[in-house]
């Protein structure tokens, strides 16, 4: 059973944590007895966060880092990564568009971003986890690897390339201990679900009731997600109990992906 001391004496890093799934991510993990490090672009709301966390345990910090910049990051590794046992990589996806249209530069930030970015962290991650013979890599991403999202281009490219890194990580860092899994999250109440509202209403000139019932409508559970249910996903992948669940796509997403 899951309890507040399950992360007990566990170090996390969670990525993308000032706002949305990761800051809920960031906050259970503490709830569970993780000490937290929270790594965000903006320090303003990344403090709050680690304000939040002070209720749950003691010696969590908070890095300032922004993904996009493969040189800033690589700055930080050295310091952030010695003695992280849990790993959750989250970013706020690209810009909304079709694919047809994108441009060279969007490619080429998204992937910087989300993909070369996690490939740095899990490298920079992996040496303590295998001495601890424990890790968990925990990847947020999106049901996108499953069945691409209309109007998401190169969200589904990037997204699709994170998780083909996480089953190959997966084989490579399994025999040491260390599980690497992907929570594809739903229609969640964040500001990226915020961002995807208003594009629609602006694209189709109709009421917000509307819209949201036009992404519900798909959805078994009828409702969008609380920022916390992914969450708790998360923290079971980082607990003991989840010691044998490797390289899999776990969709949380009320029932809407149309495929196994």
């Amino acid at each position: 059973m899951l309890t507040h001391n399950t992360l007990a004496g566990k170090h996390a890093l969670v990525c993308g944590a000032s706002q949305g799934i990761g800051r809920a991510c960031a906050i259970e993990l503490a709830k569970a007895g993780a000490r937290v490090t929270v790594l965000a672009r903006t320090a303003q709301t990344l403090e709050k966060t680690l304000e939040s966390l002070a209720k749950y345990g003691s010696g969590h910090k908070a890095v300032v880092c922004d993904l996009s910049d493969m040189r800033q990051l690589s700055s930080i590794l050295p310091t952030t990564c010695t003695d992280v046992d849990i790993l959750v990589c989250n970013s706020g996806g690209p810009a909304p568009g079709p694919l047809a249209s994108a441009e060279s530069q969007a490619l080429d930030a998204a992937f910087t971003q989300h993909v070369l970015s996690n490939v740095a962290l899990v490298q920079a991650c992996a040496p303590h986890m295998k001495k601890q013979n424990y890790g968990r890599i925990i990847n947020i991403i999106s049901t996108s690897v499953k069945i691409p999202i209309p109007n998401l281009g190169v969200s589904n490219i990037v997204r699709g390339a994170t998780a083909s890194a996480a089953k190959t990580f997966a084989g490579e860092l399994g025999p040491f201990g260390i599980t690497v899994n992907n929570i594809l999250p739903g229609f969640t109440k964040t500001q990226r679900l915020e961002q995807i509202i208003q594009n629609t209403q602006s694209k189709t000139g109709g009421e917000r009731d509307a819209v949201e019932d036009s992404f519900t409508k798909d959805v078994p559970a009828r409702r969008f997600a609380e920022p916390e249910e992914t969450a708790y996903a998360c923290v079971f992948l980082a607990s003991p109990f989840a010691s044998y669940i490797n390289g899999i796509n776990l969709p949380v997403d009320g029932g809407r992906t149309g495929c196994l």
